[in-house]
């Protein structure tokens, strides 16, 4: 795609992520890059207007470091360094770069010394967020001090005759009050970047693409009802209409009656869909299985198995796995420390692109997953799939602590309905990022009208997050949980207890398996 873009050279650090949904939020095309693929970048490319160094958690003092050559950038592209960025462009001019008498983590306030377009707007002071545990203790005559805190002499400098920038804080996280702002006096401002990367020129740029890409073939891909396989589909559907087969396989894990809502969602948007009742194999298959790892395998394989039966019976003539893969997914299978041989699979179909000899076409796969949902929302799909919580790829197999059985699917799934229900009804739904019910392994004692009960916990679940790399759990009203609480021991047979789960993650992990 040709659009003007912002490359961002990763160095490990955890926030480079937010580095690229704020360039995205201009709607700006950027991509991230390990560090180490500098030298195969073409600067010359006048697509390519400006470079972003990010954070790490290496010391440019270390002699392991990364430390590549950015002589090729320097004074050909506007090149901003963010913390390890900015202490690598001061290193390598001859600045000093030391230890810090004491780690600075936190809030901060900056003065700009200079009136420099990086600070265009800004308040003066303006307060960041700091995260380092080097200083930039001196810099060089070619560089100009343009911003400096209490606690550090060089907060931010502008090499001299470049379009050269460092900065010790950052800038992309929400705690820095203005940093959206610095960021676009950069990207908008410095480098001249044009804001066209919009939904509806990524649809019409995709489609262009995938029917040149596809022509007459056919393409397979299999569909969960989530949002990153649901917009793939549709795009895929508009490129090459009845090439696309799609196939929806019933694991016995789902939610309640969501296999029927799924088909007719599909229906809708007028896919080719084949339906595939599969429970009984998956119910076989897990019988006895209690250990978590090993349930997501057998899941996993049996998946594979149903699916590539399925596949071919439709036609030998596919040439394309069709996959929701997006970008997170990407970045993560890449290595700051190398680049990364392959891109992982999608975790529905994992093992399926090498098993069938097919080609995989990933239509979303510079998306985030944000920017899935507004194309989601351009191309007229209804929000009732576009905003649907997260649900872990192996369903119920996994919110069922212990083995499964078809009768405590059945339990987990009322209780579950129930839960969603009711924060539907209420307005919460869309307030939380994700939530579940879980069916633990644990009996309790109850009295339920005159009699004695032993019978299952279910455990509540909801989180706030952006990618489910963070989250927090929610404070739900506690007149909706005990209504919720009260509704599921009283119309679910075999469960006396509900209890609310309160853990971040870390130190928990959202799912319970």
């Amino acid at each position: 795609m040709a659009h003007s873009s912002i490359l961002i050279f990763d160095f490990g650090s955890q926030y480079t992520q937010l580095i690229a949904r704020c360039v995205r939020e201009m709607q700006v095309y950027c991509e991230i890059l390990p560090w180490n693929r500098i030298d195969e970048i073409n600067f010359s490319d006048e697509n390519i207007k400006g470079v972003i160094l990010s954070g790490s958690p290496f010391s440019v003092r270390q002699e392991d470091s990364p430390h590549p050559d950015l002589s090729r950038i320097q004074g050909i592209k506007p090149l901003l360094g963010v913390c390890y960025g900015a202490q690598l462009l001061a290193q390598n001019a001859g600045g000093n770069v030391s230890a810090s008498d004491m780690r600075e983590y936190g809030r901060a306030q900056i003065d700009s010394i200079s009136d420099n377009i990086l600070f265009q707007g800004l308040a003066n002071p303006t307060e960041v967020w700091m995260s380092h545990a080097d200083t930039i203790a001196s810099i060089p005559d070619s560089f100009e001090l343009i911003a400096t805190t209490a606690s550090i002499p060089v907060a931010a400098f502008k090499i001299k005759e470049e379009s050269s920038y460092g900065i010790q804080f950052h800038p992309e996280v929400t705690h820095s009050k203005e940093g959206r702002m610095l960021l676009r006096n950069f990207v908008i401002d410095i480098c001249g970047c044009i804001q066209d990367f919009t939904p509806e020129h990524f649809i019409n740029e995709t489609l262009a693409d995938l029917k040149s890409k596809l022509n007459k073939d056919h393409v397979v891909m299999a569909l969960s009802g989530g949002v990153d396989s649901t917009v793939a589909a549709v795009l895929l559907h508009q490129a090459i209409g009845i090439q696309l087969h799609c196939i929806v396989v019933d694991n016995g894990l789902m939610r309640k009656n969501e296999m029927d809502q799924v088909i007719d969602n599909y229906k809708h948007l007028g896919l080719n869909i084949k339906a595939v009742d599969a429970k009984k194999k998956f119910y076989l298959a897990l019988l006895g299985v209690a250990d978590p790892e090993q349930k997501r395998k057998i899941i996993g394989r049996t998946f594979i198995e149903i699916f590539d039966e399925e596949a071919h019976k439709i036609t030998e003539d596919i040439k394309w796995l069709g996959q929701g893969t997006i970008y997170p997914d990407v970045i993560e299978s890449v290595s700051v420390n190398g680049p990364s041989a392959t891109i992982k699979s999608h975790h529905n179909v994992g093992g399926l692109p090498e098993r069938m000899h097919m080609k995989v076409v990933e239509p979303l796969r510079m998306l985030f997953k944000d920017e899935v949902r507004k194309v989601g929302a351009a191309l007229g799909i209804d929000n009732n799939l576009l905003k649907r919580h997260p649900f872990p790829g192996p369903g119920f197999g996994v919110r069922i602590l212990g083995d499964i059985t078809e009768a405590k699917v059945k339990i987990l799934q009322e209780a579950d309905a129930i839960y969603t229900d009711n924060l539907l009804e209420s307005g919460w739904y869309d307030k939380i990022w994700q939530a579940g019910a879980i069916l633990t392994p644990i009996k309790s004692v109850g009295v339920m009208g005159d009699e004695r009960t032993y019978e299952n916990v279910i455990a509540l679940r909801a989180v706030h997050s952006t990618d489910g790399m963070t989250a927090d759990w929610v404070h739900i009203p506690y007149d909706l949980l005990a209504k919720i609480s009260s509704e599921i021991i009283n119309r679910v047979k075999g469960v006396n207890r509900v209890v609310y789960d309160i853990s971040s993650k870390p130190p928990a992990t959202i799912e319970w398996e």
